[in-house]
């Protein structure tokens, strides 16, 4: 089978490789389609812990082919999400339910072959049904939205609430919708980008704001601004350091500020203390998407979130190559592999 191997930091490449076999536990899938990620560019550059050589590729749904003869929630034919994080539950973190944090936590596509391929073979326990009649590009939409789900959780909004999300790319397309059914009545959107501008109020942002346009804090947390005084919760979503550092300060006294972005390893940003102090912020992180992927599924599934709009492009695995190299194309919000394509 064709497959896109990340075979060292700064070398990726379409290569022929056998097909996986499933084990007894096995599932055994034929890729619909797999969403590139901001992790997979990560990953390329050596920013994110990988274990070359793998296939990369973590966003993915597709057609179970085979099942092994351990396998009994599954058949061929079927349609399935498969969620790429594999948690051990044996160490102290999984004991106390922090599944997430898993000391030998293994990431399909990550750590072990993933979705950039004809094929990729999951254990059962990873695989989530999606109905037949779904759009199979949708399902590719699963894991992204888990772990936003995961953010908002944390997050705890509550009906009235007003939200700020930094980043128009599809995590912070997919915090829009989530905080809107979550019951915020006001979300802000903020990203340069006019296309990210227009679908987000399309998908339920109340309001936008163009970043290069002034200054952010004063326009949404300002007396004449959109939210004076500031948000109940404002989400980082870029994975941008400067958005990072704005996080907290549009945040209103008592509110919470999380990230939900990810950077590159290594990075540093610059936040004040005696604010966080001042104004009791509740700084979190976010991190995968502990328990969710199944929650995830219904909501692609039932329609309940809007995942068409974020479809910028479909490409074959020789785009996708040159695709992860390069900075994404300005206004992209998702590419998705279609192998064979």
């Amino acid at each position: 089978m064709k497959a896109l191997r990340l075979e060292a930091t700064g070398r990726l490449a379409v290569c022929e490789t056998g097909k996986p076999v499933p084990g007894p536990g096995d599932v055994l899938v034929k890729v619909e389609a797999c969403g590139i990620c901001g992790t997979d560019r990560h990953l390329y550059h050596g920013e994110f812990p990988a274990r070359p050589p793998v296939i990369l590729g973590h966003e993915f749904t597709g057609i179970v082919e085979a099942v092994g003869a351990d396998v009994t929630g599954f058949r061929p034919g079927m349609r399935i999400t498969g969620d790429p994080n594999i948690s051990c539950g044996r160490c102290p973190e999984c004991q106390r339910g922090r599944v997430n944090l898993c000391r030998n936590l293994e990431a399909i596509g990550i750590h072990r072959d993933g979705g950039f391929a004809d094929y990729v073979c999951i254990p059962e326990t990873q695989a989530f049904a999606l109905p037949d009649a779904l759009d199979p590009l949708h399902g590719a939409f699963c894991e992204p939205l888990a772990c936003c789900i995961h953010g908002i959780d944390m997050a705890e909004i509550k009906t009235g609430y007003s939200v700020v999300v930094l980043g128009g790319g599809v995590i912070g397309l997919l915090a829009v919708q989530l905080a809107r059914l979550a019951g915020a009545t006001r979300v802000v959107l903020v990203t340069r980008n006019a296309d990210k501008r227009r679908i987000a109020e399309e998908l339920g942002a109340t309001a936008t704001v163009d970043p290069s346009s002034g200054d952010v804090i004063e326009r949404i947390t300002g007396a004449s601004g959109l939210l004076p005084g500031g948000a109940d919760v404002v989400i980082e979503c870029a994975g941008v350091a400067q958005t990072v550092e704005e996080t907290p300060r549009l945040a209103k006294k008592g509110g919470t500020a999380l990230i939900l972005g990810v950077m590159p390893q290594g990075t540093k940003v610059a936040i004040e203390p005696f604010d966080l102090l001042f104004r009791e912020i509740r700084l979190l992180s976010s991190f995968v998407n502990p328990f969710t992927h199944a929650r995830a599924a219904d909501l692609i599934a039932t329609g309940a979130i809007k995942v068409e709009p974020l479809i910028t492009r479909k490409i074959g695995l020789e785009e996708a190559r040159e695709t992860i190299i390069n900075p994404a194309p300005n206004g992209e919000i998702r590419a998705l592999v279609i192998p064979g394509l």
